[in-house]
């Protein structure tokens, strides 16, 4: 998915229940409804969270002046008593409370290597009842009020062994009755006791006779409620677009759509289920509704017939492909859609691609469209299987805690993912909603680059082929849906839009943020045990989409392209409608490439980290070592056991002309016939997912020779030099002097790369104000030209990459000081404030707002937030809020922060403003006194949805390069439940401390240098 957050309901005592029950966790009724899952009353041992995916973001518009760096997104909902904290390690309750508190984040460890897990360790569900369909039926919904609805699952269950007990699950559902009988609904047994497990969020039915191994039908009546917690089956409120129909749910002046988000582990929170990825199964699906109104589901609606009321219909649909639960999925509201066909024919006949929206937004989705029925065609032919549902429906979702959802046959996604305006929207949104949609869900971060999203729509599809048609066995090899969709959506925007460059796009989105993560102790590896369903949001973050993707990508380099797409296409054809794990795709690379894939590629699996290889020259030879690298610099010899494989890529050559394709295997090695005193890079097209440390005059080299250099190695070059630099293998000072060289640089991806590393250097000394001053002088020098040159007007002729660098470098000049900009900002500015809505270009609104605010006061204020108020783009309010944040009053960015946490900011939008004032020096401390003394307030905002209050204090806490706020961090949180964002509070910690080491060791040296240049 790309992100998705799944709110996490805690069941809670109820009196009278025994002590033994409550002592377990276990609640007891005899066969009557039960109403649990009560928060207030559920004790912090017991308290657990389910999170799907997080949203991966990146920082609002980067900024010279504060950080161009996006900041790397993780998921971060765990349990206090069983936390991923250590990733690696389940720890018991024990070790995670104390006298109810939170274990203190220094003491945490977050770097333990993998270890194996049997499967007789996963707490899955019982294994005497196998699921093999469902037919769910919601009925008598209830529009406002207590948002209730009633339903009755029927299960084909398969009983595989004599039992008196079957265990399903469920959360804040209250089941009214449970039985089991013969397919055919004869002999029924009603469950004489129904209780429940809060922990493990399970439903325990008990019958007096012993059930004998046979195929039966278990039947199961319920009652839930629609949520706005963006997870399970939920409500999503808005202000429609257009004049809205007679039958549209409203409240007051809110209208409302009703859809789910399931992922990881949230199906079971909309109807009773075994909810587990491996327990695949057929679904009929049937829901009543006001007649007027659309539903959806997976699959093409079977029937219509009357309801219980003359108003209502029930719509059925027809069975879906075997599948997992958290597949299913169905949405109703006041819909309308584009289509188009595909061109490919399945099965003799083209297949129906529709975008759904709101009414009033349904041309918005054209470009979403296009690109998603291309893209089911590609990967039919690329993976050698026809996609295998007869039709394809994208949704288009108003509060959305995720980017999307790879629903099989029905994709959810935020509306920034999928829609965009031809003329009113930033062209970056192009670029977002291109790769969700080949992703096939925003379950993925969202990148960070510049345009980021025009991918969207290649990736979100990816998964109707990773993870719903062959899904992994188990949580813990998440990675081969998420780093598999990914990978394969690049490609697919690579294939259709070549133009874009998307592989440069590749290293400075995914390669160098998934490094960023990986190069603290609070990372994990790419393959991490997961003890049960609960504790998978803990890896959905970078690591799994984005460090899957990239060691993907390094080892389709090294197989051929060809040949990698003939084994991935082996894999899929012999797991389809099916599990599998990594074993089975290293067997089916294996077997094509005739090579032992599995040898090799294991540890960049199976071990935390990464490596930095370092270069010594001779004359005719160069020597390499390899170690594993962290942010900190302070590698400890147990954290530096791992030999990884890595594949060299060298070029040399005076004209770059010959490649050598060496792979390191051990420690350190020599490479002859190198001649140093000509041109040689390691790593070509950074491939390797690793960082190269050379001779610092090497540097210098490099940026004479910038020709030579493609524009990934450019970006791998400037990205490395700032990581090592912040480790302390490097310095700022070389990496400063390697910049200077690429004043004249023209590629777009290039100076994202160099405005995200200035960006970064300028937020950690952003409050010493004689380096801060020096290094935005030297920003301005350093873009000036290219400012410059490139102007303000957009032409015809533009292409996709000039309008981004353009945005790119007037937003840089700008916020970095440049007279000229700043007064064309200026004038531009009071124009449309005086009504020229033209005076600010579609693609230069983030720029002018945020350089207007960062050199304006009040009444720029009180523009943007008008803006925010009236603004119906479907860009514009995250624009704004980018903007508003880079405010210096100090009086309106309390103001601001009131204005987040006020009801006109939804809770999915408040880590945009919470990211904006971390990478503003002068609002990060006020950010921080505004947690602390308003956690209750923000607890109330965010916390029924774990992921949204992780992502914000991550978000929020990351910026910091101060090791008093750290430490005044960890106390703080010291007493509070930190179930559910206890690891964004460890990777903060980390980051902190890192920073602040990073400031303290460079500050002098920078200080002479920008001294002895002329910059202070």
């Amino acid at each position: 998915m790309v992100m998705v957050v799944a709110l996490a309901l805690r069941c809670g005592g109820r009196a009278g229940r025994s002590v033994a029950a409550a002592k377990h966790g276990v609640r007891r009724h005899a066969a009557r409804p039960a109403s649990y899952f009560s928060s207030a009353a559920l004790p912090l041992s017991s308290a657990s969270s389910l999170s799907p995916r997080p949203l991966l973001i990146s920082s609002p518009s980067p900024s010279p002046s504060s950080s161009f760096s996006s900041s790397f997104s993780t998921s971060s909902s765990s349990s206090p008593a069983r936390s991923l904290a250590s990733l690696s390690t389940v720890r018991p309750a024990a070790a995670r409370k104390s006298a109810g508190l939170a274990i203190p984040l220094q003491k945490r460890s977050c770097s333990a290597e993998f270890r194996t897990m049997n499967p007789s360790d996963r707490e899955t569900l019982p294994d005497v009842a196998k699921p093999s369909h469902y037919h769910v039926s919601l009925y008598d919904l209830t529009i406002g009020g207590n948002w209730g609805y009633k339903g009755t699952v029927k299960i084909d269950t398969k009983i595989t062994r004599p039992t008196k007990e079957i265990v399903v699950n469920v959360k804040a559902i209250d089941v009214q009755l449970a039985e089991i009988s013969a397919k055919d609904g004869s002999a029924a047994s009603k469950a004489t006791e129904i209780s429940y497990d809060r922990k493990s969020e399970r439903a325990i039915f008990k019958f007096d006779s012993e059930l004998q191994p046979a195929d039966m039908l278990l039947t199961i009546s319920f009652t839930g409620t629609i949520n706005n917690y963006m997870a399970g089956f939920c409500r999503a409120g808005y202000q429609s677009a257009a004049t809205p129909g007679p039958a549209t749910p409203k409240v007051g002046e809110q209208h409302y759509m009703l859809s789910t988000q399931f992922e990881s582990c949230d199906a079971r929170q909309a109807f009773p289920c075994f909810d587990e990825p491996n327990l695949k199964a057929t679904f009929d699906f049937e829901i009543e509704i006001t007649k007027g109104l659309t539903a959806l589901s997976n699959m093409p609606v079977k029937s219509k017939r009357e309801g219980s009321k003359p108003d209502l219909e029930f719509v059925s649909f027809e069975r879906t492909p075997i599948m997992s639960t958290y597949l299913l999925a169905w949405a109703v509201g006041d819909f309308e859609y584009v289509e188009t066909m595909t061109k490919r024919k399945y099965n003799g006949a083209s297949i129906p691609v529709r975008v759904y929206t709101t009414r009033g937004l349904k041309e918005q989705a054209q470009f979403a469209l296009e690109c998603a029925s291309q893209t089911l065609d590609y990967f039919s032919d690329v993976f050698e299987i026809d996609y295998p549902l007869p039709k394809s429906d994208l949704l288009a979702v108003h509060e959305f805690a995720m980017g999307a959802m790879e629903n099989w046959g029905l994709v959810t996604y935020r509306t920034t993912a999928v829609l965009f305006e031809e003329g009113k929207s930033d062209e970056k949104y192009r670029n977002r909603v291109a790769y969700v949609v080949a992703h096939g869900m925003l379950s993925t971060p969202f990148p960070r680059t510049p345009y980021p999203h025009l991918t969207n729509q290649y990736i979100e599809l990816a998964h109707q082929w990773f993870g719903n048609l062959v899904t992994m066995d188990w949580w813990n090899e998440l990675w081969l849906n998420e780093g598999f969709a990914t990978w394969v959506g690049w490609l697919a925007v690579d294939h259709f839009h070549p133009e874009w460059n998307v592989w440069s796009q590749f290293v400075t989105e995914s390669v160098q943020q998934a490094m960023k993560l990986d190069s603290l102790r609070a990372s994990h590896a790419i393959e991490v045990p997961v003890r049960n369903a609960l504790e998978v949001d803990q890896i959905f973050d970078h690591i799994s989409y984005l460090k899957g993707s990239s060691v993907i990508r390094m080892l389709s380099s090294h197989l051929g392209q060809e040949v990698f797409l003939k084994g991935v296409a082996k894999y899929l054809k012999a797991h389809k409608y099916g599990n599998a794990t990594t074993n089975d795709l290293w067997s089916a690379l294996s077997e094509v490439s005739g090579k032992d894939v599995t040898s090799f590629m294991d540890p960049w699996i199976r071990k935390i980290g990464f490596p930095v290889v370092n270069v010594t020259e001779q004359t005719n030879q160069i020597n390499v070592d390899q170690r594993r690298f962290l942010a900190s610099g302070d590698v400890k010899p147990e954290e530096d056991e791992t030999m990884w494989w890595i594949p060299l890529g060298i070029k040399s050559g005076p004209k770059a002309e010959s490649a050598n394709v060496r792979n390191l295997t051990k420690k350190s090695d020599s490479v002859a016939d190198i001649n140093c005193n000509e041109f040689y890079k390691v790593n070509k097209d950074q491939c390797g997912f690793y960082h190269t440390n050379y001779p610092q005059d090497r540097l210098v080299k490099f940026g004479d020779s910038r020709n030579l250099l493609s524009s990934e190695d450019r970006i791998g070059l400037i990205g490395d030099a700032a990581s090592l630099a912040v480790s302390g293998e490097g310095s700022t000072v070389s990496l400063l002097a390697l910049v200077e060289k690429f004043q004249d640089e023209a590629d777009c991806l290039v100076w994202a790369q160099i405005m995200t590393s200035l960006g970064n250097l300028r937020s950690i000394f952003g409050t010493h104000e004689t380096i801060s001053k020096g290094l935005k002088a030297y920003t301005c020098k350093l873009v000036t030209p290219a400012a410059e040159k490139i102007g303000w007007e957009f032409k015809d002729c533009d292409d996709f990459l000039t309008k981004q660098l353009r945005q790119i470098l007037i937003t840089a000049a700008g916020r970095s000081g440049h007279e000229g900009t700043v007064a064309e900002a200026k004038r531009r500015f009071k124009a449309w404030a005086d009504g020229d809505k033209s005076a600010i270009h579609t693609n230069l609104r983030s720029a002018v707002f945020s350089i207007n605010m960062g050199e304006g006061g009040r009444p720029e204020y009180d523009l943007l937030v008008k803006e925010y108020e009236t603004n119906t783009t479907i860009d514009g309010k995250e624009i704004c809020l980018g903007a508003l944040s880079r405010a210096t009053d100090p009086e309106l960015i309390k103001e601001f922060l009131e204005f987040l946490f006020s009801p006109k900011v939804s809770g999915q939008d408040v880590h945009t403003g919470g990211s904006g004032l971390a990478a503003n020096p002068k609002g990060r401390y006020l950010m921080w006194d505004f947690i602390k003394a308003n956690w209750n307030r923000i607890e109330e905002k965010l916390g029924a949805n774990k992921v949204l209050l992780q992502r914000f204090l991550r978000l929020s806490l990351i910026k910091y390069a101060d090791k008093e706020v750290e430490q005044d961090i960890t106390k703080f949180f010291s007493d509070k439940d930190q179930e559910g964002y206890d690891r964004a509070l460890v990777i903060a910690a980390d980051t902190i401390k890192s920073n602040a080491s990073y400031r303290e060791r460079e500050e002098k040296a920078i200080l002479e240098w920008l001294t002895q240049r002329g910059y202070v």
